[in-house]
């Protein structure tokens, strides 16, 4: 079990959402976690990485112009799918 405390303002808008829905308050809770947790983990271990990289403890591995070009259409792809609530993962590799 888990309690959390919220901004008013937030409480509000979920028990709108669950009166209009019919679903309770918990239930859109756990989604919101369910789907932006491994969002969340990826950014704090990107932020590591990067400490790392920048204090010299590790190195960045440099891509070709058009490996990049690749890789940033993928991200632009991803993010644009993000915003519209549409992602699902999946892992690939840039060769």
């Amino acid at each position: 079990m888990l309690a959390i405390r919220l901004p008013q303002s937030i409480e509000k808008r979920l028990d709108k959402l669950a009166r209009r829905t019919g679903r309770t308050k918990s239930f859109y809770i756990r989604k919101a976690i369910l789907e932006h947790l491994e969002n969340i983990e990826d950014l704090y271990l990107a932020e590591g990485s990067l400490d790392r990289i920048r204090s010299g403890k590790e190195s960045a591995i440099r891509l070709k112009a058009e490996q990049h070009k690749k890789l940033a259409a993928e991200a632009r792809e991803f993010f644009t799918s993000a915003k519209a609530g549409r992602t699902k993962r999946t892992k690939k590799t840039v060769v």
